[in-house]
């Protein structure tokens, strides 16, 4: 599907569910991308992939595997798919820790980009993140997002108010960073 030197994205397997089910499950994985911190049972994450990321006629997913081992490391989205203005949000989680700060990330996202931009021909990407990822907000800078608003205080989390920054890049501005 589509590969860089050290990732691949493919669709999710129903093989895979245990092991997204673990990411969603896991609080520190998802502290820094999930609104609601909550426990999911393997029948809800089940029916959570097969009818939000499976059959969904708005959004596209896919796994992150490290080439290299074949090992699933995370999940990525291209979701609210808008043919028409030709716009859609991501999201990236990496929900294998031991993948954290190594450049996997950044290098997923930017695959998904060139897939949005390229393949799909967005004229512009957008994603939330919250004020408390520096370490994405930093990455996100770096692939040429820019901040476009704040949902001041839109995020409670380890008994502080977070805000919610929504970021973007358009289609122009990706290409003359590449």
């Amino acid at each position: 599907m589509l590969r860089s030197k050290t990732l691949e994205f493919r669709k999710m397997l129903e093989s895979d569910i245990e092991t997204y089910h673990s990411w969603r499950n896991d609080l520190e994985v998802m502290k820094t991308t999930s609104l609601s911190l909550d426990v999911y049972s393997l029948e809800e994450t089940r029916s959570f992939v097969e009818n939000i990321i499976l059959n969904s006629t708005s959004s596209k997913s896919y796994i992150i595997e490290e080439r290299e081992s074949n090992i699933a490391i995370g999940v990525t989205s291209l979701i609210n798919i808008d043919n028409g203005n030709r716009n859609a949000e991501c999201i990236i989680d990496i929900g294998e820790k031991e993948y954290w700060g190594k450049g996997y990330g950044t290098e997923a996202l930017r695959m998904l980009l060139e897939y949005a931009f390229l393949e799909l021909n967005l004229h512009r990407v957008s994603l939330r993140v919250f004020s408390l990822n520096e370490r994405a907000i930093h990455i996100y800078h770096k692939l040429g997002f820019e901040k476009e608003g704040v949902m001041r205080e839109g995020l409670f989390r380890d008994g502080k108010w977070h805000d919610i920054i929504t970021m973007g890049i358009l289609k122009r501005e990706y290409m003359s960073k590449q």
